[in-house]
């Protein structure tokens, strides 16, 4: 039976509004983001070959913009590597945690937004990195919540690759750090304390098997070791 491996990549660096929740931000890559990107995808072929892997033709990734370009940086520098001419889908499914109708308001807004609503408590000092708590905002969602979602894509994608791969096949995914991360507890990778003392390199694949019975394990590519507190802005 081949082997099926998700590269979980994280999006290269951005220019991030300042003391703003990172979530569904629109903004591009800073040129050190898109060498990172480059760097990726000179590490992933390396990668391919050394363990003779084929690389699915179909990559996925967030639709922000910053995590399409990462992904479309990383296929150019794997030209040669897929077996067909690869194509990158953007997917809502794989978007980090959503803050609703505050998206992409700075966190002094968001807490004076909530402050000033009659209905609503004022938000805990940890609102932000709280992996159960969602703002009292219509559309927003938890960061755990955000993790099953992108969690249960990646499981219908490797299912799917399950029935079509002959041999060992690596397939991409080109998202966001938090989520990620949360997705990777409800993969039974991460435990739920790891989730707070865990990061995401910019563009450093994470390689997790997928068994079709749906346990994965972590094979290979570092998690990034927290210094201090999590506030999982992205």
């Amino acid at each position: 039976m081949p082997r099926l491996i998700a590269a979980l990549i994280r999006h290269g660096d951005y220019r991030q509004l300042p003391d703003t929740p990172s979530a569904h931000q629109p903004f591009p890559l800073t040129a050190g983001g898109e060498g990172q990107a480059r760097e990726a995808g000179i590490m992933l072929r390396e990668t391919i070959d050394s363990h003779g892997w084929l690389l699915w033709p179909r990559v996925d990734s967030s639709q922000l913009l910053r995590a399409w370009q990462t992904a479309q940086i990383i296929i150019d520098q794997l030209a040669g590597c897929f077996p067909t001419p690869p194509r990158l889908n953007g997917f809502d499914d794989l978007a980090e945690r959503g803050l609703g109708s505050a998206a992409n308001l700075s966190i002094a807004a968001i807490e004076a937004v909530v402050h000033e609503d009659p209905r609503f408590p004022d938000l805990p000092p940890d609102w932000k990195s709280n992996s159960r708590f969602r703002l009292p905002l219509q559309g927003a969602e938890s960061l755990l919540e955000a993790g099953e979602r992108v969690a249960a894509h990646i499981g219908r994608q490797m299912e799917s690759l399950a029935t079509n791969a002959a041999v060992d096949t690596l397939r991409l995914f080109v998202g966001h750090g938090a989520a990620f991360r949360h997705a990777a507890y409800h993969m039974g990778v991460l435990s739920f304390e790891q989730i707070a003392q865990l990061s995401m390199h910019h563009a450093q694949p994470v390689f997790l098997e997928y068994v079709p019975n749906g346990v994965w394990r972590h094979i290979a590519g570092e998690w990034k070791i927290r210094a201090g507190p999590s506030e999982h802005t992205d």
